[in-house]
């Protein structure tokens, strides 16, 4: 479990995350949601140790994430940041290989290889592997980097709106296979999303984040209401039903 305890952060004097305490259950996903600015980048690179908090801890199965050295905490924790960029010419299998560096240390065994190429066929890249990054669309540039992600196998995958440059088609690819990820080997995925939709029908739980706060934490099935959505976003969002998913109907308000 990782458990976010009086976590907070400024800039000067303004405060973009204030005062967040959560669990986050194993098993599962867990989205993040709320308006731009809320604060939900911030809070999950608190987590993922790409940014320091001001005040408060984050505990890994009870483990402080800073005193944990760099590598094993690579073995426990995979991050996807919302922008990647790398000044060096790779091809996708180069890149998905990097993944395997926490066991690897760059000298590749028959194990590492096979969750590259596990990673590749997931993620449908094995006819492109051979690819340089810079030959590839946004889209297929940010499922290399998904599939980097996988390859690092770790049991807690925290991915900073992954969905951005991706087509509707590869979009709902990448959520269905973080859901196998969870559903079949057990894995606990933490996601900042922007589209309600998808984290009303991928996720087990849900993080609504305002004004650098809180405001909802809970099953999806509760925060997919049309009550707790209005003091989320301000606005009235009706909900329809398909297919046993709540759809929000936002488009329309």
């Amino acid at each position: 479990m990782i458990s976010v305890q009086a976590l907070s952060k400024f800039y000067g004097k303004k405060s973009v995350v204030k005062d967040v305490t959560i669990d986050i259950q194993p098993g599962k996903i867990t989205s993040f949601i709320g308006p731009n600015g809320a604060g939900k980048s911030t809070l999950l690179s608190m987590v993922s140790r790409l940014l320091d908090a001001d005040t408060g801890e984050v505990l890994i199965d009870k483990s402080d994430v800073k005193k944990m050295k760099s590598n094993e905490f690579a073995k426990r924790v995979s991050i996807l940041k919302q922008s990647n960029y790398m000044d060096v010419r790779l091809s996708i299998r180069e890149l998905v290989s990097f993944g395997r560096f926490p066991y690897s240390k760059g000298r590749l065994t028959e194990e590492d290889e096979r969750m590259v190429d596990q990673s590749l066929e997931y993620m449908n890249l094995v006819d492109m592997q051979d690819k340089f990054l810079d030959e590839l669309s946004g889209g297929q540039r940010q499922r290399a980097f998904v599939a980097m992600v996988i390859a690092q196998d770790t049991e807690y995958i925290l991915l900073d709106e992954p969905l951005n440059n991706l087509d509707m088609k590869h979009s709902v690819q990448i959520m269905k296979i973080l859901r196998r990820l969870v559903d079949e080997l057990g894995k606990t995925v933490v996601i900042v999303l922007h589209d309600i939709n998808f984290a009303s029908v991928y996720s087990d739980r849900i993080v609504a984040m305002k004004d650098g706060m809180v405001v909802k934490d809970g099953p999806t099935n509760e925060i997919i209401q049309s009550d707790a959505l209005k003091e989320i976003y301000d606005m009235d969002i009706p909900i329809q039903q398909m297919d046993g998913c709540r759809i929000c109907v936002y488009f329309s308000s």
